[in-house]
């Protein structure tokens, strides 16, 4: 399909049903569960059950697609005609009995394709995925479990872990490495996460597993991809050079204003970090040049607004952007309230909707959670299964114990063996396996389980005490973010269509490779 524009009746709001191949533009198939319809600057969007079908219509036909499975076409006819009967479109026409039948035919025709109102073509092999494949793609190396910054909201209890402080050796990091090649099946695309605490505190043991791993991966046939997670405190000019090198990402933490991220991000005498981070990130970015790197910040209940956050971050240069809701104990000063849940939603739209001013203006940025691809992927695979923790990827502690994450680092229940034995409580990993998009009963009717892969299992577990479990205030946002990630998506579309350029947009979900390794992304 292709998009064209209309922009004159698009103004008007009101479309002739006879103009349905017009105003009912095909913008993508994909995968999203159930229909769901909402208006969102402007536009009326129509997602679509399991086709993945996204829709941008007029009114009418918006109207029409809410009552078409529970109503017959007469009495929908009849209540639309109540509503729109003999209203005039911008170009002077009428609608009538007519208009409407064709636009009901349009409709029907939709969902004769299947791209509307869609059958559920996966519920029966959701869980097939998982469990033919022991194959584990990337680890997350905490080569610090200690830090050099004392945020107060962080899960990690200061890099600690609730644990003992330490610091990961070169010969425990060098098994870490054996062991991901040794059960990494045809994989050929390994990744490496170093992570803490703060890994720059463990810079040189860094250096040397980078240099391993560079010495055995013709021989073993993998590409190993490093991503630096750092708090900016400890880079220095020979940091950059390095990970502008070697590392395929980096993620940069600040949460923002000065007055936000001195509120919590302070060293251990609770002076605040961003005068002494923000110069060094400017500069790491610049050298950077056009390699992967991620701006990320955390808002909390002390800064709703923080949209004013991202804003500061891409006017002090920073393009690629991402900003997490705190997720803590909700007896926390610091935790988000349901009184807050309407806000934060308000925020993600006046960002959408300044991301697409300038984008204009010539000055976008890219928002972590509004990155989504329209046009073909992620496969059906990465769509159902997710992030793959206690599975395809498991975190590494400093001592080599294995964890389904990060985020169930020092919690006993949760230990999975070590780099030595291999993954020895074999439970935990099925367990695991069976955690996908199908896996939590609130998730059945939710439009939105093939974006978030049944959400993170972290956050469900650390909610309801079970990894199926559902975190429902982070359900919340995460629905308003894919709103308006597509509604972004929609604009650009839109806007070329009306400059006269077709826009293909092609079927994703048919790529095989996160199963079989061959050339997985």
């Amino acid at each position: 399909m292709t998009l064209s524009a209309c922009p004159e009746t698009a103004q008007a709001g009101i479309f002739l049903a006879k103009h349905i191949k017009k105003h009912i533009k095909q913008i993508r198939k994909g995968t999203i569960p159930l229909i769901h319809q909402y208006q969102l600057n402007g536009y009326n969007i129509v997602l679509d059950t399991y086709s993945g079908a996204i829709h941008v219509v007029d009114e009418i036909a918006y109207d029409m697609i809410a009552m078409f499975e529970d109503k017959t076409e007469d009495e929908i006819i009849s209540a639309l005609l109540a509503k729109y009967g003999g209203r005039q479109t911008a170009d002077g026409e009428t609608v009538s009995e007519t208009d409407l039948r064709e636009c009901y035919a349009e409709i029907q025709k939709l969902k004769d394709d299947k791209k509307l109102f869609a059958p559920d073509v996966y519920a029966d092999i959701a869980g097939q995925f998982k469990n033919n494949s022991r194959d584990i793609k990337a680890l997350c190396l905490h080569v610090a479990h200690t830090c050099n910054l004392n945020c107060s909201y962080c899960f990690a209890a200061q890099g600690k872990f609730h644990g003992e402080a330490g610091l990961m050796s070169f010969e425990t990091g060098k098994r870490a490495l054996d062991f991901l090649i040794e059960n990494s099946g045809t994989r050929r695309n390994l990744e490496v996460d170093f992570f803490g605490g703060e890994p720059l505190m463990n810079f040189e043991v860094c250096k040397q597993l980078v240099a391993y791993a560079r010495s055995i991966e013709k021989k073993y046939n993998k590409n190993f991809r490093f991503t630096m997670t750092t708090n900016g405190i400890g880079i220095t000019d020979e940091v950059i050079d390095w990970c502008n090198k070697e590392c395929h990402n980096v993620v940069l933490s600040l949460d923002g204003r000065k007055e936000v991220n001195d509120r919590f991000r302070v060293d251990l005498a609770g002076n605040g970090s961003y005068d002494r981070i923000v110069p060094k990130f400017q500069e790491f970015v610049k050298k950077r040049g056009d390699k992967n790197y991620y701006m990320r910040g955390t808002y909390t209940h002390f800064n709703t607004d923080f949209t004013n956050d991202i804003f500061h971050m891409a006017d002090l240069g920073f393009t690629e952007l991402s900003m997490e809701p705190v997720v803590c104990d909700p007896s926390d000063p610091s935790a988000l309230t349901e009184a807050d849940l309407p806000i934060l939603k308000e925020q993600y739209e006046i960002l959408a909707k300044e991301m697409i001013k300038r984008n204009r203006e010539g000055r976008g940025f890219t928002f972590y959670h509004y990155m989504i691809d329209l046009t073909g992927g992620p496969c059906i695979y990465k769509r159902i299964s997710g992030c793959g923790s206690g599975t395809e990827y498991m975190a590494v502690t400093p001592w080599g114990d294995l964890y389904p994450c990060h985020q169930f680092v020092g919690d006993p229940k949760y230990l999975m063996g070590d780099i030595w034995k291999g993954v020895t409580n074999t439970e935990i990993r099925d367990e695991f396996k069976h955690c996908n998009a199908y896996a939590r009963k609130e998730c059945k009717d939710c439009w939105a389980k093939l974006y978030c892969s049944g959400g993170c299992a972290a956050n469900g577990y650390h909610a309801t005490g079970s990894i199926k479990g559902v975190y429902e205030y982070g359900c919340e946002l995460f629905r308003k973010r894919m709103e308006c990630a597509i509604m972004i998506k929609v604009a650009e579309n839109q806007e070329l269509a009306a400059q006269g350029i077709e826009v293909p947009i092609e079927i994703g979900g048919q790529c095989n490779a996160c199963a079989t390794g061959e050339a997985c992304e």
